[in-house]
């Protein structure tokens, strides 16, 4: 046995956790080697490079290093045309990772790292098991050879795929084998399997210690950690042997380079969270650096006894809330406004053809300027556009912003609501704005249905009380809850208070989580409606983001004043905008930038309505707003 073979079979959930690196690629990359650049090549091409980021992670206190292998498979491979050097590339990998290993006056072990093949695998891909088995089978050969101390499956999605790697690896070798999973936003893998399923069965597969690492950042991974502990931890049976590596956060994309947003101290407090969370083998993935592993270090190095639960605590149940609290709002909008950020939200329509080059060309702008989430309109006007669903899901695929889908009951049975919201939800949008939707007699199609099973308060119930729970409306489980937060329509300016706070009341009682606004032209009527509702409802603590339209001509104001229900324009505001002609829309933007200045101090953002496609002018009041 090996010496990490001999501390596996005696460690026992005492003491405290040994502590792996960071992230290799990150790393890399931040040293010049290009994004897409094969890593692992770098072991024959640049084997110094590897070298220094290894030593630099052992310079920080590491007690575990992982090879710069983990692409080296025969798929990953020939994307570089460098097939035919698998085995020198993984060999090599173990042979540096030795030679920094013999400059540090302690013990180290090493790991040979081994991912995903980068292909999807039967019954979801061409490349049937047999073949995923070999490949794997020649990569920790290749690294068996060389002489690890242990084996490594990192960043898996497909339970299926990381089966027939831990079955290569147990049918060439008995090392120590770490079998840890990714997670998405939804603490679910891409294929649907919770923590606790990963868990049961990575242990029926055979793995030594079960984990969890890439995903977002430590808060994410602790909490999945714990689902993990929780399932694997019976009363009166061993503590399982767990692993957490999570990555410096979500990635964000700032000057065209990705960033993770998690600071080092951070990170240091969550080296014991883990221990205290069952870990055996803590460390870091994506966006981790040295100076992460030495926090961590410094943290561990500070606990004078170990850190880990006992047995009795693993198996307390995860509490609810806090789960929901942290999964159950798992959108940025969600989250910016839970933290009293000023949120900028900012209209567009859905094409009329087929083309979406202009709708993307606008996201740009708008997402470059500083707005937090893009609303898609669903047939605005009544009139026939692309589906909403697809817009947001583009705009968020193409770019580093969330959008928040308009959902109108008008023209849908509840068969279809339901399936729609599912649909959605599987496209990977979370913002929903539930309305009435306007009726087909003023579209292009006024003779279409308009009939409809609810009202958006009945929507909204139904969302976060049905399928929010995981069932649908007639009790059915969905075999996971969704994850919608759910927005509702506000007239702040209303003809008549009464009748619009007992809306607003109902909707806010089924559980709206954010309140958009109509267009708002009178600050004080505004604020008077929302004392009117406090003094028969209680005060209103949903955060409002209110309606801002920017005036574009004198024409423009006449026809929102004379002919768009609800909104009302002072004879003060049109006069400006028609004394100053040609430059009516940046005078419009002035005065839209004076009604957020008086609105800001009670409304949670704004919701940004750009006049005839005008991107452009939105863009200038966002980037104002940033300055406020």
């Amino acid at each position: 046995m090996t010496p990490l073979s001999e501390l596996l079979a005696v460690f026992q959930g005492t003491g405290l956790p040994l502590l792996s690196d960071g992230a290799m690629g990150t790393q890399l990359h931040a040293r010049g080697v290009p994004i897409n650049e094969c890593f692992d090549a770098l072991n024959i091409n640049n084997p110094d490079l590897i070298f220094q980021v290894h030593s630099d992670y052992l310079q920080a206190g590491s007690d575990l290093l992982q090879t710069n292998t983990f692409g080296a498979n025969r798929y990953k491979l020939r994307l570089h045309g460098k097939e035919k050097e698998l085995r020198r590339i993984n060999r090599e990998g173990v042979e540096i990772a030795r030679h920094a290993i013999r400059t540090v006056a302690k013990k180290v072990y090493l790991l040979g790292d081994v991912g995903p093949l980068g292909v999807r695998i039967a019954p979801f891909g061409r490349v049937q098991i047999e073949q995923a088995r070999q490949a794997f089978r020649e990569q920790i050969e290749a690294l068996l050879e060389a002489n690890v101390d242990g084996i490594i499956l990192e960043t898996f999605s497909d339970l299926n795929e990381i089966r027939e790697a831990i079955r290569a690896a147990r049918e060439l070798c008995s090392l120590p084998l770490i079998a840890s999973m990714t997670f998405t936003r939804d603490d679910l893998t891409l294929l649907g399997d919770t923590p606790a399923q990963a868990a049961r069965q990575l242990r029926e597969y055979g793995a030594d210690v079960i984990g969890v690492n890439c995903s977002g950042g430590p808060a994410q991974v602790w909490r999945i950690l714990r689902q993990m502990a929780q399932a694997l931890t019976s009363s009166g049976s061993v503590l399982p042997l767990l692993s957490a590596m999570p990555n410096a956060g979500w990635p964000e994309q700032v000057g065209g380079r990705i960033m993770y947003p998690s600071n080092i101290e951070y990170f240091g407090e969550y080296a014991l969270a883990f221990c205290e969370a069952g870990a055996r083998f803590i460390g870091g993935c994506c966006g981790t650096t040295p100076a992460h592993i030495r926090a961590m270090r410094a943290a561990l190095d500070g606990q004078t006894q170990g850190c880990a639960p006992s047995v009795s605590e693993l198996s307390m149940p995860v509490e609810l809330t806090e789960i929901q609290t942290e999964v159950g709002s798992p959108s940025r909008l969600a989250k910016k406004l839970g933290e009293g950020k000023f949120v900028i939200s900012v209209e567009m329509d859905p094409p009329r053809g087929l083309s979406t080059h202009k709708l993307l060309a606008g996201a740009s702008l708008l997402s470059e300027a500083g707005a937090d989430v893009i609303n898609i309109a669903d047939s605005p006007m009544a009139r026939m556009r692309m589906s909403p669903w697809a817009v947001c899901e583009l705009i968020q695929r193409t770019f580093d912003i969330e959008t928040t889908l308009h959902f109108p009951t008008r023209g849908r049975n509840l068969l279809r609501v339901q399936g729609d919201l599912l649909a959605a939800h599987a496209l990977g949008i979370r913002n929903v704005f539930v309305v009435m939707g306007d009726p087909t007699s003023i579209g292009d199609y006024p003779n279409a249905m308009d009939n409809y099973d609810l009202v958006p308060s009945g929507l909204i119930k139904l969302i976060k009380q049905h399928l929010n729970a995981g069932i649908d409306q007639a009790g059915a489980e969905l075999g996971q809850p969704t994850q919608f937060f759910v927005g509702c329509a506000l007239n702040l300016t209303p003809a008549d208070f009464r009748q619009e706070a007992k809306n607003l009341h109902r909707k806010v009682e089924a559980g709206a989580d954010f309140i958009l606004t109509q267009p708002v032209f009178q600050p004080k009527q505004a604020e008077t409606f929302l004392s009117f509702y406090r003094d028969h409802f209680g005060e209103l603590a949903t955060p409002i983001l209110v309606g801002v339209l920017p005036l574009y001509s004198f024409r423009h104001a006449l026809f929102l004043h004379n002919e768009v229900p609800g909104i009302q324009i002072q004879e003060e505001t049109l006069e400006r905008i028609r004394n100053a002609g040609e430059n009516a829309p940046q005078e419009g933007i002035r005065i839209a930038l004076e009604l957020i200045e008086q609105m800001k101090s009670w409304a949670s953002g704004i919701y940004l309505m750009p006049a005839f496609h005008r991107y452009d002018l939105a863009s200038e009041i966002i980037e104002a707003c940033r300055n406020f």
